[in-house]
């Protein structure tokens, strides 16, 4: 082979190399800034300007504010019997309260003795926490009845007791509202009347 063709050679496949080369590090350049852009949209990196994510679910509603969920009283009634909103107060969100139909009426864990209880719950949420309260109140009532069942006796007449007991029931309404609509929302539970015989 001569001269000329080996020189011919080495720049073709040294334009070849440095073709590739070039292109590989626009592609690069190209992954690194859509990778850099990515975070930036979901606000990892650039901080205040990416969008807040709205959340999930019913929301907080601040005391003046409509809410477009909760549900209205019926023909001839100024609130619905179940439901209530409270007034003026230090908190910022408005609470709104479920009463529960009917009282729950159970015997106690290892014990002879019945728990009568008359119950209601709170929410800052919008009304859709209200509706599903009224819409699950079956499911609802079937978890507090096997709570109350598992209560041992001693646990009702200490505050303490009350109060865990209070805790439990939050947890269980939210846990079928959860199972059943996606999410919870029920702040606490109040007891309207307890009875022990």
């Amino acid at each position: 082979m001569s001269d000329k063709l080996k020189d011919k050679d080495a720049k073709g496949k040294g334009g070849k190399g440095k073709l590739m080369l070039i292109l590989v590090a626009v592609g690069m350049l190209a992954i690194g800034g859509g990778g850099v852009l990515a975070l930036v949209a979901t606000g990892m990196i650039g901080g205040s300007h990416a969008s807040t994510p709205k959340e999930r679910g019913p929301q907080l509603v601040r005391k003046g504010e409509e809410d477009p969920y909760m549900p209205k009283p019926k023909e001839g009634e100024s609130e619905s019997s179940d439901m209530e909103v409270a007034g003026e107060g230090g908190d910022e969100y408005r609470t709104a309260y479920y009463t529960f139909s009917e009282d729950f009426t159970s015997n106690l864990k290892d014990s002879d003795a019945l728990i009568q209880t008359s119950l209601a719950c709170s929410t800052r949420r919008d009304g859709r926490v209200l509706m599903w309260l009224k819409k699950h109140e079956l499911a609802i009532r079937s978890q507090i009845l096997q709570i109350l069942a598992d209560t041992p006796e001693d646990d009702v007449y200490t505050i303490q007791g009350k109060n865990k007991l209070q805790t439990r029931m939050t947890a269980a309404i939210n846990k079928v509202l959860i199972q059943k609509e996606g999410f919870g929302g029920v702040d606490a539970v109040y007891f309207r009347s307890f009875i022990i015989q």
